[in-house]
């Protein structure tokens, strides 16, 4: 009986542990499985050779610094006109901006218009500059890290083990997830919706693809709604914080965030911000990861009130953002 109630004791020790070691790594252990290549740089394989969390900085730094100018600064370059900018616009010349704010289904939506010159402000960044597992920053902390003018939180990648990830044009995962429906951003900046079911991320590579998001649905296609009054992420509750973006014309884009889950703010349906995105002319939307994740930053200050339960006001680190930035 001894023997039994010894060896059922360490059967249970060994099972908690491992279950630790499992919710650790799924959860905390961060890993570092490719550093973000320097412009221009050759794009990397599925796969590549995971590098040491601490080794993060290095590789990324190392990345960045390849083919850079000397020290006196290289070939001379136009200067750029100073920004003109207040508060809720910014105007450079080449990027545009105004932000402004709604009161929708007793939800309070804060809407950053976007017009460009050019496709190559509209990008994306990766919390610490590598992907990984459990690699997190917040929204603020990634976006100026990059510079950026506008940026919302992304698709949370490092939640998944599935989906396709591109950025930049440079692939990182390629595994399709089970009924997974993806925003493309092409090189011209146009927007396209894809299911990985139909089509591969290599494929997607040699069609033009410079960033894949794979967080979904699509909110809007050829400007009519694509979701019904019902459909949800997942298992989630039907009013969340939501993060959406969506193009109305050729280099022209809505970023969208709602509040949500406070006493000021229920929050959106799909359905309801489906609609609130048509309305505004969008052509093509896309719903990105939302409830606690939602954030908007604009000239270096958070615009909305990203929560989890309403209880605190703050940002949750996530794996990227989507930015607009010189």
């Amino acid at each position: 009986m001894k023997g039994w109630r010894l060896f059922t004791l360490l059967f249970s020790l060994c099972l908690t542990a491992f279950t630790l070691v499992l919710a650790l790594d799924t959860f905390v252990i961060p890993r570092v499985y490719a550093a973000v290549p320097a412009s221009g740089a050759e794009a990397s394989a599925p796969g590549a050779e995971e590098l040491p969390a601490s080794a993060a900085g290095e590789a990324a730094a190392d990345a960045a610094s390849e083919g850079g100018a000397d020290a006196s600064g290289g070939a001379s370059e136009a200067l750029s006109p100073e920004p003109v900018s207040t508060e809720t616009t910014y105007d450079d010349g080449e990027i545009r901006i105004s932000v402004s704010e709604y009161r929708v289904h007793d939800t309070t939506v804060y809407v950053a218009d976007v017009t460009l010159s050019d496709a190559s402000a509209l990008q994306t960044a990766f919390a610490q500059n590598v992907y990984g597992k459990n690699i997190t920053a917040k929204t603020s902390e990634t976006a100026a890290s990059v510079n950026a003018v506008l940026a919302v939180n992304g698709d949370y990648y490092g939640a998944r083990e599935t989906g396709y990830v591109i950025r930049g044009g440079v692939l990182y995962r390629d595994e399709a997830a089970e009924d997974g429906e993806d925003l493309v951003i092409w090189e011209d900046g146009s927007f396209g919706i894809i299911r990985e079911a139909e089509v591969t991320a290599q494929e997607l590579l040699a069609m033009g693809a410079r960033d894949v998001l794979s967080f979904g649905p699509a909110l809007v296609t050829d400007g009519r709604i694509a979701v019904t009054e019902d459909e949800e992420v997942g298992r989630a509750m039907a009013e969340n914080p939501r993060t959406a973006i969506a193009e109305t014309g050729a280099l022209h884009y809505l970023f969208v965030v709602s509040d949500g889950r406070t006493e000021e703010s229920s929050g959106l349906t799909l359905y309801e911000l489906a609609e609130f995105l048509q309305s505004l002319g969008a052509t093509t939307a896309y719903n990105l990861d939302g409830g606690g994740s939602s954030t908007m930053v604009f000239q270096g200050r958070v615009v909305n009130n990203p929560t989890t339960s309403g209880d605190r006001i703050r940002e949750r680190s996530v794996s990227d953002i989507v930015y607009v930035g010189v």
